[in-house]
């Protein structure tokens, strides 16, 4: 028993579900009811039958447009003159008129599955998860008033019921049919960066909206309790794009479009000198008039502003999520760590780093300090850093298409030899769910348990189940004997509070971003765990298996990270504050988990010892699986394999990956951070 106790005590807590309680008293649906100025409102709901989830258990929050706003929508929705079917599909200009598929997209728009307060929705904006799969901005405008996607205001707010909240709107909250390409035609301010998106074809490039495939679930989608996990069949497309206004432009002194070209031409016209990829494989910078080539200059410098995800300002990194039951608050990140994270643009295999040096408040792109990830100080961040650029400001400020988000930056945004030299030239990191980005296209990342439970029928809300062809950069090798998960974001020692797993006789391999040409050692962040697997890792360029090199030896995940072969200690109790073994650790293949965020937020303890995850209250490792030779024009494709075969229930997980340089690795000068 004690054996026992030791080979589980360390694993991530198995999420607690148990949120049901019963209630009397005044629900969503009687409040609203009640209400003479909601009585439209109601009638959508009722139509759809979404009254009586309204009066049941549960923990909603109702945005409920009043009777005016609900008319004036109407009537609008009836004489829009864009409209793509007369009327948008109305019968008449009247409740009665709607057809029940408005009615359904307006109501489950105007609900969630969590707590929305005012509160919550203020300061710097939330991005508010709703039963109909999209998204809604929140803001708070110069007279203090939240606004909802830009068009709505809440004018009674935080009535509290008994199963959530309801919050009075003046209007029926905007939801966009156009996809990016159209909403730019119609977007004020920006004509410049308009036009080039238009005369490059990148406008048409982001136009998708889903993959148009319907996805066929595994035989097996049960979690660990026996119960059905929640296991998508479709899957969306989305993208977000920072652009320059024309302010900013002529504050640079572009006027128009030919200034534009002007200026990329020169900006880009050397960039092989730094820019791998196309040294590489000999391309040559196109300064013509035809911007649909991938590397006229033109093109390179709009494709460099548009990522492949879908974001709102509030998720472009992972921040405290408004909304969520109390005391299941996740911001994790301790002893002043910053939130940052890296995306791939639509320049070929480029990044941007988005930083927030202040949780919570400006978000920055390719800001650039000096020796940004090594230290001169044992435990802390260091002084020897030197800002050299500040960065690229995004506007607190959510510009909604159908399809992703425009985000207004404040200065001119390039891919120029300082990315690459500077800004990427640190020890990098990659949360699975960011490089993966159907995660965030389908709102997946920022999903909580009792959001899951909802969409799954009040089942189980701990995990998602994936169909095994569901991501683009994920290849299973045996089918269906990999198993795809997700662990929803909870109590877990993970990165961001979530982490992409599975079970089973797994063997698939995942497409990791691209980096800067050169030498990097590779690392992959993991729990001990007594339910783990037993893997070997390997890499390629493209994922042929029969290609792939293997990367170190074995990894036993059950393994505890005091035993003799690791060797973890608690640093703290030393007088070198764990110097010496660190190093031993190193020689061994293994570091501790990084000491910039804690697994467990809800865990008693101090940031030195227990809530960070250097120490010992949620331990975790670092497994060093070697030193590889990247090219940026090449694919890197990691894999993993079950090698414990009489065993299929044993886990495999993927948190983050990190790729360090040789230059930060070898440096004489100063020694790599805790963080």
């Amino acid at each position: 028993m004690l054996v026992a106790s030791l080979a589980f005590g360390s694993c991530n807590k198995e999420p607690d579900e148990s949120n049901l309680y019963t209630f009397t008293g005044e629900t969503v649906e009687s409040f609203i009811q009640k209400d003479s100025d909601l009585t439209s409102f109601n009638y959508i709901l009722s139509r759809v039958r979404l009254d009586r989830m309204m009066a049941s258990y549960g923990q909603y929050t109702c945005f409920a447009p009043t009777n005016e706003g609900v008319k004036a929508y109407l009537n609008n929705l009836y004489n829009d003159p864009d409209a793509v079917i007369p009327h948008n599909g109305m019968t008449s200009n009247s409740l009665e008129g709607l057809t029940d598929s408005l009615c359904n997209d307006i109501a489950r728009y105007h609900l969630t599955n969590g707590l929305y307060s005012i509160i919550e929705m203020g300061g710097s904006g939330a991005t508010i998860s709703t039963m109909l799969g999209r998204p809604i901005s929140s803001r708070v405008d110069s007279l203090g008033q939240t606004v909802l996607n830009d068009t709505s205001i809440i004018i009674s707010q935080d009535n509290e019921v008994i199963n959530g909240l309801v919050h009075k709107v003046n209007r029926v909250i905007a939801r966009s049919s156009r996809t990016l390409g159209d909403t730019f035609d119609r977007l004020e301010g920006f004509e410049i960066f308009n036009e080039a998106l238009q005369k490059t074809g990148l406008a048409k490039a982001i136009s998708a909206s889903s993959k148009n495939i319907v996805y066929t679930k595994p035989a097996d989608i049960t979690d660990t309790n026996g119960s059905e996990l929640y296991c998508p069949t479709e899957c969306k497309v989305g993208y977000t794009v920072f652009a320059e206004s024309d302010e900013v432009f002529r504050a640079n002194g572009i006027n128009s479009f030919a200034d534009l070209v002007r200026y990329a031409n020169n900006v880009y016209a050397n960039a092989p000198q730094w820019y791998d990829y196309m040294r590489e494989l000999g391309i040559t910078v196109s300064t013509g008039e035809d911007y649909t080539n991938r590397f006229n200059a033109v093109n390179m410098f709009i494709a460099y502003h548009i990522l492949y995800a879908s974001m709102a300002q509030d998720q472009l990194v992972f921040e405290d999520k408004a909304g969520v039951p109390a005391g299941t608050d996740k911001w994790n990140y301790v002893n002043g760590a910053e939130p940052y994270d890296y995306y791939e643009t639509m320049l070929p295999n480029t990044l941007l780093k988005i930083w927030e040096p202040q949780p919570g408040k400006n978000l920055y792109i390719n800001r650039y300090r000096t020796f940004n990830t090594l230290t001169n100080e044992v435990g802390t961040m260091g002084t020897n850093h030197q800002l050299i650029d500040e960065g690229v400001l995004i506007e607190r400020r959510d510009i909604t298409a159908y399809n992703g988000y425009i985000h207004p930056i404040n200065k001119i945004l390039v891919y120029n030899a300082q990315v690459p030299d500077g800004v990427l030239n640190e020890r990098l990191r990659f949360e699975a769910t960011t490089f993966l980005p159907e995660f965030i296209n389908n709102g997946f990342r920022y999903l909580y348990m009792n959001e899951v439970s909802a969409m799954n029928g009040g089942g189980s809300g701990a995990r998602l189940a994936f169909p095994t062809d569901y991501f683009d950069n994920v290849v299973c090798y045996n089918g269906e004997q990999t198993k795809l998960r997700y662990n929803i974001k909870g109590d877990y020692r993970a990165y961001q509070a979530d982490a992409f797993q599975g079970w089973g006789q797994y063997d698939l391999a995942v497409k990791l971003p691209p980096v800067p040409s050169g030498i990097y050692e590779f690392r992959l962040f993991y729990s001990p765990m007594g339910h783990g697997g037993m893997m070997q890792f390997y890499y390629g360029t493209s994922k042929d298996v029969q290609k792939m090199i293997a990367l170190s030896i074995p990894l036993d995940v059950r393994i505890q990270e005091t035993d003799p072969r690791i060797g973890w200690t608690p640093f703290y109790e030393e007088d070198d504050l764990g110097i010496g073994t660190d190093e031993a650790m190193r020689n061994r293949g293994y570091m501790r988990g990084p000491y910039s965020f804690c697994g467990h937020p809800g865990d008693d303890g101090d940031t030195k010892t227990t809530k960070n995850s250097r120490g010992d209250g949620v331990v975790t490792l670092r497994r060093i699986l070697g030193r590889v030779n990247i090219k940026q024009s090449e694919e890197f494709w990691f894999r993993y394999k079950n090698v414990i075969n009489d065993d299929s229930d044993l886990k495999w997980q993927l948190d983050f990956v990190e790729f360090v340089p040789i230059s930060v690795l070898d440096n004489d000068q100063y020694s790599e951070d805790w963080y």
